[in-house]
């Protein structure tokens, strides 16, 4: 039962990686309140595209957990960082790709008489947005620190994935010092790739694992 389990939940992080990469790939860039309106459709697609992916990702990270837990019982803290960096992705992507666009598109044949009002509702989520996005970066570094470590001193998973979490840990570190600005489309973008590549190497190699 074990093996399966383990199976199902390599799945979930290789299916879960490969959703929120197409997330990336098809989300539309940012821009004008009008521009927002238009884009209404696709911005709520990807978004919801990327809602649903946090709960299969979580199911991998569980088995993932199982697959590495110590006397130490360090993967269960893995495994809550990763449950609050989730839960502060869905809020990002319930504020800004569901509610502002369903917001905004009320008031789209009156944009000019709302304008003041409707930029500073606007700004104001994007500022939420941006805290909750460091809130799902700095919780998703700490996951894969300590995943990794376990995976390095465990032996259970092949040791280079450890070493590949730890180096991109290290680059989004460097990032963070040298001002890198993660909260934007391309910042994110970057960000997401890497994570996800670490999150698809895991869940093969928890797939494949005995």
């Amino acid at each position: 039962m074990e093996k399966h389990f383990y199976k199902s939940s390599g799945i979930s992080l290789i299916t879960g990686s490969a959703l929120i990469i197409a997330t990336m790939v098809l989300h539309p860039a940012g821009g004008s309140i009008e521009h927002i309106i238009k884009s209404t459709k696709s911005i709520t697609a990807t978004h919801a595209l990327a809602i649903f992916s946090l709960p299969i990702l979580y199911f991998g990270f569980y088995g993932l957990t199982n697959k590495l837990i110590d006397k130490w019982k360090f993967a269960k803290l893995a495994l809550i960082f990763i449950g609050f960096g989730l839960i502060a992705a869905m809020f990002a992507a319930l504020i800004n790709g569901l509610t502002l666009p369903f917001f905004l598109g009320k008031y789209e044949n009156n944009i000019a008489e709302n304008e003041s009002t409707l930029k500073l509702i606007t700004s104001y989520g994007f500022s939420i947005n941006k805290s909750l996005d460091y809130i799902f970066i700095v919780a998703t570094c700490l996951t894969v620190f300590i995943y990794s470590v376990l995976i390095i001193s465990s032996k259970i998973l092949p040791k280079w994935i450890g070493y590949f979490g730890i180096s991109l840990i290290t680059l989004a570190v460097i990032g963070l010092l040298s001002s890198f600005t993660f909260t934007n489309l391309i910042g994110f973008q970057v960000f997401i790739f890497g994570i996800a590549t670490w999150f698809l190497a895991t869940g093969i190699s928890l797939f494949k694992s005995k």
